[in-house]
């Protein structure tokens, strides 16, 4: 070992939870209360829970490819027709595309609210009212 390395146990990483062989997080409940909610995009309704499957290491999110699901705390809502155009191309440019600069903190903070249909919706209206006013 060089005097510019550093020690570290042999489980330093053992506790990481971002472990490959986790299971998802499911949350029923959670998704109901998404899918009663108006769409992120549009603000219409009816709405599907979209899961996020793209990375963001900020808020330590793993991408997921298509054969997996990531936890139910990254839902948003979207109508059918924008949930499969989000799947339609990538899915960061899709966000973009639509003026959402941060789908993650909007996945979180539907979530922290989870089950008060009253502030979920207001989250949804702000961020669809920020957009529009270009903030």
């Amino acid at each position: 070992m060089s005097a510019f390395q550093i020690k570290r146990p042999l489980t330093a990483f053992s506790l990481d939870p971002s472990d490959k062989d986790q299971k998802r997080i499911t949350d029923e409940p959670h998704l109901d209360f998404i899918r009663k909610l108006p769409s992120l995009i549009s603000g219409r309704e009816p709405c599907e829970a979209c899961h996020l499957r793209a990375g963001n290491p900020l808020y330590r999110k793993k991408r997921t490819g298509g054969a997996q699901r990531p936890d139910d705390a990254w839902a948003l809502p979207m109508t059918a027709v924008e949930h499969k155009a989000q799947h339609g191309m990538n899915e960061i440019a899709f966000w973009e595309s639509h003026g959402v600069t941060d789908p993650f903190a909007i996945a979180l903070a539907l979530y922290q609210v989870s089950g008060d249909l009253k502030a979920g919706r207001r989250i949804i209206r702000d961020s669809i009212r920020k957009r529009r006013a270009g903030i």
